[in-house]
């Protein structure tokens, strides 16, 4: 078994690596995986193995049970974390697990929407359980390490968004991954050379100096046929590609020397750009990785040149900046103007403009007065559920509010996260497809959330951290749970712990302190109580 953690040594060396996906799904014999582990454990360059959970929305093995028997066969692992159907505790518990098994990588994820079965595509008919959003996963991670679990943490991000939302949101979120504590970034898989450029630039001009491992997935007819569709959410190929593989699958080989050489291409590119190694999936035969390995090396000089090649994308296609993949001219990555919602919401700008006329967030006579009657009114049963039922009435119609108790309207532009299918809180998944939800169909409702920023030019806003929710507190009143400092907020996280209790504000302070986005209420805000967290 390899001494130490490749994955670790390498990216902290800024030595070139490889790490391999085994998707460890049920229709795939658990005796086979471990084959493939300890043939590939053989493969120079090759310093983990990542080991997938609900691939695609579909249950499978238990990751840490074959990331273990992987690690006894010389493969070290990288377990993929997800947050489905995961609460504070049991991620905690799960984390504990690794610990004890002496794993040390994980991969933080929130996870594939479940569907009812491997084949296929419809959403569970049990509603699943998201408490965690992956950056709140990978901050309780960190918290973990900090008190001595020496864990290395990955996060995933797709640059593969052609939307203005979705890319911007994309970027925006692994910013928030990486000041909660992650350590390197795996993208997801896609095939434009243009924006494997333009999120190593992104993160270039912020001096994040996180390493990046870029997605080379071997690409047969069936995959590309699905991705085509948008399945697995976050994977999509493009016409021109489809098309071109289906003319590759009608010689000899069904287009295998096709697909290992496009894969070779790119990880000679992901050489050119800088980025620190290569996620290979889609193949995990030993011999074809050492292939691909081998003639990537050989590719390397004329990296450029294949860029060139390597542009699948729509034709309407939004990136950051236009420039030339070879050009040496800094790019802008300020938003385009063209996309804003002029003058942003009506009920926005209103609840914005109550909150400056009253800064309840803000110590007073006014901020007292209504502390001092919340907690009179929450001495007396009907009254708080008269509160409660008021405030739902309220916020319902506006919001589409779910009575969750823990309000964090102000800091989501006046969208409520409970209207996500997976209640996400920083930003959206990967599963988004042009602006449009992986679970239902309409918008994403952070299209919504990075409009209304846009246009009151409070994109750096978003960049705050929101903490996960106290579930605890469903079914009754934020206002009250507000005032009387229950609720879980950013600059206050007051989550359920492992052991039932709350998670005090202190939780997540080390990790914002890194993010320098601030956590305090601001003058303006949303007003007349319709959401007392105010900006």
């Amino acid at each position: 078994m390899p001494a130490g953690n490749p994955l670790r040594d390498s990216l902290t060396a800024g030595k070139f690596c490889y790490v391999v996906e085994l998707v460890a799904s049920r229709l795939t014999r658990e005796a086979r995986l471990l084959e493939v582990a300890s043939q590939l454990a053989q493969v120079p360059g090759i310093v983990a193995g990542s080991i997938t959970s609900y691939a695609g929305g579909a249950m499978g093995r238990d990751p840490i049970r074959v990331g273990t028997a992987a690690r006894a066969r010389g493969l070290v692992p990288n377990i993929h974390l997800t947050c489905v159907n995961r609460d504070v505790p049991a991620a905690r518990r799960a984390l504990e697990d690794l610990h004890a098994l002496g794993i040390e990588n994980v991969l933080a994820l929130s996870g594939d929407y479940p569907k009812t079965s491997a084949s296929e595509a419809k959403p569970s008919p049990q509603q699943p359980i998201f408490d965690l959003d992956s950056v709140q996963l990978v901050t309780l991670i960190a918290e973990m390490r900090a008190k001595g679990l020496p864990f290395w943490i990955s996060v995933a991000v797709s640059p593969f968004k052609y939307t203005e939302a979705d890319c911007a949101y994309q970027y925006l979120k692994l910013e928030k991954k990486i000041a909660a504590g992650a350590d390197c970034a795996i993208t997801q898989l896609g095939y434009d050379a243009k924006k494997f450029r333009e999120l190593k630039r992104y993160l270039d001009e912020r001096n994040l100096r996180t390493p990046l491992l870029g997605s080379v997935y071997v690409l047969h007819a069936k995959a590309a046929e699905k991705m085509s569709k948008g399945e697995p959410p976050g994977c999509w190929v493009s016409p021109e590609l489809l098309e071109q593989i289906k003319i590759e699958t009608q010689s000899a080989d069904k287009g295998m020397a096709a697909r290992l050489e496009r894969a070779a291409s790119m990880v000679a590119i992901l050489r050119g750009l800088g980025y620190a190694g290569a996620y290979i999936g889609g193949d995990h035969r030993a011999d074809h990785v050492r292939w691909i390995i081998k003639r990537s090396e050989a590719l390397a000089p004329k990296w450029q040149e294949l860029a060139d090649r390597l542009a699948f994308a729509p034709k309407s296609a939004f990136y950051f900046c236009d420039s030339a993949l070879a050009s040496s001219k800094k790019p802008s990555f300020a938003p385009s103007s063209s996309t804003a919602t002029p003058g942003g919401a009506p009920i926005a700008r209103l609840l914005d403009t109550l909150g400056r006329i009253f800064p309840v967030n803000k110590p007073g006579k006014l901020r007292d007065f209504l502390t001092t009657m919340f907690r009179w009114i929450d001495k007396r049963p009907k009254l708080s559920r008269g509160v409660e039922r008021f405030e739902f009435a309220i916020k319902s119609p506006l919001f589409g509010c779910q009575a969750c108790g823990n309000c964090v309207l102000g800091h989501m532009e006046y969208v409520c996260p409970q209207t996500c299918p997976k209640g996400m809180r920083n930003g959206p998944c990967g599963g988004t497809l042009n602006g449009r939800c992986e679970v239902v169909d309409k918008p994403c409702v952070w299209v919504e959330v990075y409009a209304r920023a846009k246009s009151e030019k409070r994109m750096e806003d978003l960049k705050i951290y929101i903490p996960p929710r106290n579930k605890s507190l469903a079914g009754t009143s934020s206002w009250i749970n507000y005032f009387l400092a229950r609720d879980s907020r950013p600059g206050h996280p007051n989550f359920e712990s492992r052991d039932g209790g709350a998670s005090g504000p202190s939780t997540t302070s080390s990790s914002r302190a890194q993010s320098g986005a601030s956590t305090e209420p601001r003058a303006h805000g949303d007003g007349a109580l319709i959401h007392i967290d105010h900006k």
